[in-house]
């Protein structure tokens, strides 16, 4: 992969829980890492019928360098788009690359 590849800038943020005063919490998401050089690709869209209505779930491959300490609880966060981490691969586990695939949140 060349170095001109990574030409899209993602957030990585992490979900907190933050009570709500009543016994019950709101979900926050803080930003862990931001401005993070990286590749996109959209691997496939699928559109199914749940509940007399039509979802769509797009999924994408996002590729950065590696970045320890990385977890699929976190989600990314790019062009105004929310993804939830699927799985993380370390490629050959050499630590160069991550590759991060993701479902497009609704």
């Amino acid at each position: 992969m060349r170095i001109g590849d990574l030409n899209k800038r993602i957030d990585i943020q992490a979900q907190t829980r933050t009570p709500d005063g009543l016994g019950g919490f709101t979900v926050v998401y803080a930003t862990v890492a931001s401005q993070i050089a990286a590749a996109i690709w959209p691997v496939s869209a699928s559109e199914t019928i749940q509940a007399a209505m039509t979802t769509m779930t797009i999924t994408h491959r996002i590729r950065i360098r590696y970045r320890a300490g990385l977890r699929a609880s976190y989600r990314v966060s790019w062009g105004g788009k929310y993804f939830n981490i699927v799985s993380i691969i370390n490629p050959n586990m050499s630590n160069r690359w991550l590759d991060i695939l993701v479902k497009e949140a609704a």
